[in-house]
Parts: structure tokens; sequence; C-alpha cells
């Protein structure tokens, strides 16, 4: 009998596009051998285009789901990312206190790409307060860095305060993504041996109109990574390359910011098993 999958658990929001939230995170854990379960924390109105509205569940029936699940399967790993508001947040807190999941990686998504606010205030100060202590990675871009901290974060070194500061409000590690500076620069900051070790990973900024999601892509992979046993630092290369090469791989798909190709491996099997049998085909 195969080996099961480890299992990864989303908790984000519904994009109708499926470029990000649970949908997209689905494709990603498939994208790495792992099976995807999702609990729906709110549902907006979205396209490539932007979003125009958010409608956050009640933390009760968010509660109902993620019991539920919990009950079926063995989490090996919890992905959060879009919460909605300060009564959602605080039902995943205490789901998370309660069941510790081995790991849990949070993307701690506050504004859409278009700018819309995906979280209320209280929402805000909550996940700050209570997910990066029950976190083991935090994953925030250079604009929620910057919001979280109360620092401006426009540069490799304002990155790296920032996340020295994000380590004191509870968070074990961090990654700062640099996606939207003029060099495509993340960060890495990690505890080892007593202290944090600081890591800089550097790509060339791709030019493509397909960027939407780029983040909840990311801090799925990194929890699939994990999920499966690796380190933190393997897994943030590791999610850091999936992500770059979904981007180069992507296809324009809507009038907007089109989503990564999450499933681009999938293509390249493809490619693999019909050369395959063009070979088998061809022997004499």
């Amino acid at each position: 009998m195969p080996q099961a999958p480890a299992v990864v658990l989303t908790i984000a929001g519904f994009d109708p596009s499926s470029g990000a939230g649970v949908t997209a995170d689905i494709k990603t854990i498939a994208a790495h051998g792992c099976y995807g379960i999702a609990a729906i924390t709110a549902l907006t109105v979205q396209s490539t285009a932007g979003v125009s509205r958010v409608s956050p569940i009640s933390a009760q029936f968010l509660s109902e789901m993620l019991e539920e699940l919990a009950r079926d399967f063995d989490i090996a790993a919890v992905k959060i990312g879009m919460l909605g508001s300060e009564q959602v947040v605080d039902a995943v807190v205490d789901f998370v206190a309660r069941k510790k999941p081995p790991q849990v990686v949070l993307d701690p998504v506050l504004k859409s790409s278009s700018g819309a606010d995906l979280i209320d205030s209280g929402g805000r100060r909550l996940l700050a307060e209570k997910l990066f202590p029950l976190s083991q990675l935090v994953s925030p871009n250079v604009d929620e860095a910057s919001v979280l901290t109360g620092c401006a974060v426009t540069n490799p070194e304002q990155m790296k305060s920032a996340a020295l500061k994000l380590h004191a409000m509870g968070a074990a590690n961090v990654v700062v993504t640099g996606g939207h500076l003029d060099k495509a620069i993340d960060l890495l900051s990690f505890a080892t041996r007593g202290h944090f070790e600081q890591q800089l990973f550097k790509a060339e900024r791709q030019r493509s109109a397909s960027t939407h999601g780029t983040g909840c892509a990311f801090s799925t992979a990194v929890a699939c990574h994990l999920a499966c046993g690796r380190g933190v630092p393997e897994a943030v290369l590791l999610a850091k390359a999936y992500v770059s090469a979904a981007i180069a791989k992507a296809q324009s798909i809507g009038r907007g910011t089109g989503p990564v190709h999450h499933l681009y491996r999938l293509n390249q099997r493809q490619r693999r098993d019909s050369s395959a049998d063009r070979e088998v085909i061809n022997q004499p």
C-alpha cells in the first residue's frame, strides 16, 4: 500500500479567481505531493483586477470546520493566510493553541495587492499578539513588515531590523519577502544555537504580469516542506525556487495581474511521460 501523503491544512480566504487564498493553496499543496485540506475564513468578490468586497465568515462556523478536520486528519502542518476579522483570528488562535499542530506557517495578510483591507484593526493587533508566538515561521512582505513593526522597510538593512523586531514580538523564525523591491530580495532570520542567524536570498526580478498570489504560494510551499521534515532554511530556499519557477512559467490568464502557474510541474511530468511513450513506440 502506498504511503499516505503529509496532510497540510490551509486556513485562509476564498479568492474566486483562484490566484490566491485556499484554492491556490490547495494547488500548491498538490504540487508538493501533499494532501491539502482547507478551512475558509472569508469570502471575497475579486478577480485578477482586484478585490471589491470582503465578507468574513462567522467565527463559530470556522471553529466547527477546524474541529471536524482535526478529528478526521493527522495534520502535519498548518498554513494561515487571510483571516479578515478579530473574531476569526481569535478562533484560529484558540484552535492552534489547543491542537498544537507540529508546524504552523503564518502569512500575515493585511491588504490585497490592489490595496483593499483584508483584516480589521483588532484582528491585526490580535494576530501579532497571539498568533506570532504560536507559529514556527512568520512570512510578511516588506509592506506588511512595515505595518507590523511601525518601521520603514525598503532595503536589506531595514529588513534585518524589522525581522529582529518581529522576533521580539514572538515570531520564532521570520522571512521578510521583498518581491515588491527594485531587486527581488528575501531575508530569512532564524533561531540557531541561542541567537538569530540572518540570510539574504537574491534573485533577478522577473518582468511578469502574472504575480497574483505569490505570498500565498510561498508560505504554503514552506509549510509543505516543513510537513515533509525539512528544516526552515531548506524549506525557504526550496519554496523561493518554486515560486520563481511558477512565475516564469505562468500563462496569461485574466485581464489584470494574473496568477502564477501553481501546477507547472504537472506539465513537466506530462511532457516526460509523453517522451517516454514515444521512445517505447519507436523501439524496434
